[in-house]
């Protein structure tokens, strides 16, 4: 290359979208996102402060570079071994730039999480089923009543540690004439095992009696 010729400089690599829409929450919503990810080349997500979230929920919807309008869904996740054990994971949709975005925040099964129901009126839904399944409590929710306790059902199933066979069931009682609780008993036959293989377990066959016959008496 010549002294006074100028090199040409290389084109800049193309922004990633979803990294910039990510930089720009963040930036916005100063502090209460503490960490921005991109999952499998194309999922948006975003970790919150929990206390902070209301605030974080009306800039996603209200924001006109944001728009998240919608409220899609609302999921738990439980990871027993961490101090705070249940993520809660907010699913939103921006119809006006077609874009997608997760927002996670982490609770234990004691600490509220504030409820976006005034925000997202779909979150109510949400908000009871994650109480019901998971047992996370939403401080502001005035409609945490619980489906399974109608049923006698006690704990939050979707947790990890729960008990798989429960400790009473419900049967029609003949003597008494109603529906009676008691221990749960697993009587169902594939649970009586006998240890044995279907060799060891299958001592006579159709047509060996003879044969049996002789081993008890002797050959004659």
């Amino acid at each position: 290359m010549a002294e006074n010729e100028i090199a040409a400089a290389e084109p800049a690599a193309p922004e990633n979208p979803l990294r910039a829409l990510g930089a720009a929450i963040a930036a916005a919503a100063g502090g209460i996102v503490t960490d921005v990810s991109i999952l499998r080349g194309a999922e948006l997500v975003l970790h919150a402060q929990r206390n902070a979230l209301p605030v974080l929920m009306t800039l996603l919807r209200d924001d006109p570079r944001f728009a998240f309008e919608q409220c899609m869904d609302i999921c738990g996740v439980d990871w027993p071994e961490r101090a705070e054990r249940f993520e809660v994971v907010y699913n939103l949709l921006s119809l006006a730039h077609n874009q997608r975005l997760r927002v996670v925040v982490t609770t234990d099964a004691d600490s509220p999480v504030p409820s976006i129901a005034g925000i997202y009126a779909s979150a109510t839904w949400y908000e009871r089923e994650t109480w019901d399944m998971y047992g996370v409590v939403f401080a502001g929710q005035v409609d945490l009543r619980r489906l399974l306790t109608d049923y006698g059902f006690e704990g939050h199933p979707l947790r990890k540690d729960f008990p798989l066979t429960g400790f009473v069931e419900l049967r029609y009682d003949e003597e008494l004439k109603r529906v009676a609780y008691g221990p749960v008993q697993l009587a169902q036959e594939f649970r009586n095992f006998d240890y044995l293989s279907p060799w060891e377990g299958m001592t006579t066959l159709p047509g060996d009696e003879k044969i049996h016959l002789n081993r008890l008496e002797g050959p004659a």
